[in-house]
């Protein structure tokens, strides 16, 4: 019963209609793990293009080193250098490394401690349709990130989400993606599933 307290609350201790509300949840959570996924994906390997092509210019085979990041940065990239590699069983790849480092890295990689270090030479170049100015596109682009990571992270450990605007959610991972490619950006509110579940919630 504790795990249906806050559907209970929401459903004025209506058994019957908290049950109805948690399975619901569950749905809305698969949606936003997968529509959290298609954004993820597309955003990291974009940013990878533009990193990659920063450090050639700087001079390096691979930005994964070249990187100005602070301590956690560089733990980031440690632990998925040891994941992607097996703990060095196995020749490391640049494309695994980059698929075991977290949604949480990329967030962060946006942020305004690296505004001046990587976004401005490199990195708001992933995002050509979010508009001109450099400052606000950096900032839209970090709200955006660390919202679908907070939706993202309770979905993944099966809390509740009944009280969110998933609909506010999906637009925020099409608009996105848009910026990146706005080809990309359509076909995500195609796959996703995300606003036909957040419609369907329960009265």
């Amino acid at each position: 019963m504790e795990r249906l307290r806050s559907y209970l609350s929401a459903r004025d201790q209506n058994l019957s209609r908290a049950l109805r509300l948690y399975e619901w949840n569950m749905s809305a959570g698969s949606a936003v793990m997968a529509t959290t996924g298609m954004v993820e994906v597309i955003v990291r390997n974009a940013l990878d293009r533009q990193l990659s092509v920063w450090a050639d210019r700087k001079g390096h085979q691979d930005w994964l080193g070249a990187l100005p990041l602070d301590q956690r940065g560089r733990d980031d990239i440690a632990k998925a250098r040891s994941r992607a590699t097996l703990r060095g069983r196995r020749p490391e790849e640049h494309g695994r490394v980059v698929a075991e480092l977290s949604f949480g890295f990329w967030r962060y990689l946006v942020s305004q401690r690296y505004h001046a270090s990587m976004w401005v030479p490199a990195l708001h170049k992933a995002f050509p349709g979010v508009g001109a100015d450099i400052r606000k596109g950096r900032r839209e682009v970090e709200r955006r990130l660390v919202n679908l990571m907070l939706v993202r992270n309770r979905a993944a450990h099966h809390e509740p989400i009944h009280r969110r605007d998933l609909r506010a959610d999906f637009e925020d991972a099409i608009e996105l993606v848009g910026w990146v490619d706005p080809e990309a950006g359509a076909w995500v509110g195609t796959v996703s599933a995300l606003r036909q579940v957040a419609h369907a919630r329960p009265a």
